[in-house]
This record gives structure tokens, C-alpha cells and sequence, in this order.
């Protein structure tokens, strides 16, 4: 198991038909984003429909789990018992991902010390053996 963020009692995510190939790869430790088959616009979270040509064919693509910190607020309310506070909630820009962003925690830093323009990577938190969720620390460039 990965070193654990969050406490056992935070409720774990729903996958639907759509997110269920994204929380497989994230279960391996690989964050993908969905790419259109027609347009090839990517987009996360994954949806049925491309929201730029319509289309429905699409398709997976890696991407490194390097970014930076778009923006972000200080939590200092637990969402569940046992939780550290403060904790950080962290809109992440996605390099190599056609400028896609992602919601996710900054981790593994004091959350007084997290600027926007922060560079970091993903950090896979194990929840169970098939469920791993993406968070990000800081990195050292």
C-alpha cells in the first residue's frame, strides 16, 4: 500500500460505465485523460460525448502526472473523522494533456507553503487493492 492522505473514513468514488477505464488505469498506478476519436480534443472528467465535435467515439491517452498548481484553497474543516487539517484542494494544469485541469489534493507539503504556479507530479494514494486515487506533491524543479 501507498502512504495514505486521508483517513478510511472519507466515502470512496463511484465509477459508471463512462469513468469506469479511468479508475482502472488510475487502480495501476497510470493517469490517463479521455481523447476524441474524431476531433482528438481531450477532456477530464470523462463524459460519453465529445463537448467540442459531439461525437462519441473515443479513446484513452497517458499522461505524465507532471503539472502545476492552478489555483487552490486551504481546507481547515475535516470532511471526515480522523482527517489532518488544514489539507489542500488544488485545481492541478496537466502538462502534455491539450491543457486539461484536475481537482485533487497537494500533499506531502505544509499547506501554508502551496503557490499557484507550484510545479508537482501525482503521488497515488491506494485505498484498496483496485482503487487508487491521484494526488499531487510538490516537486523539486
Amino acid at each position: 500500500m501507498s502512504e495514505r492522505f486521508f483517513p478510511d473514513t472519507m466515502p470512496p468514488p463511484m465509477a459508471d460505465g463512462t469513468s469506469l477505464p479511468w479508475w482502472e488505469a488510475a487502480a495501476e498506478h497510470r493517469l490517463v485523460v479521455q481523447e476524441c476519436g474524431a476531433c482528438q480534443a481531450t477532456r477530464l472528467p470523462p463524459s460519453p460525448v465529445c463537448p467540442d465535435c459531439r461525437s462519441d467515439q473515443f479513446g484513452w491517452r497517458e499522461v505524465s502526472g507532471q503539472g502545476e498548481v492552478y489555483t487552490f484553497t486551504r481546507v481547515h474543516r475535516p470532511l471526515g473523522a480522523g482527517q489532518a487539517i488544514p489539507f489542500v484542494i488544488a485545481v492541478i494544469a496537466l502538462e502534455g494533456s491539450g491543457g486539461l485541469r484536475m481537482i485533487s489534493n497537494v500533499v506531502g507539503i505544509d499547506a501554508d507553503a502551496v503557490a499557484i504556479g507550484m510545479r508537482v507530479e501525482v503521488v497515488w494514494e491506494d485505498m484498496s487493492p483496485d482503487l487508487a486515487i491521484p494526488r499531487f506533491r510538490p516537486t523539486d524543479d
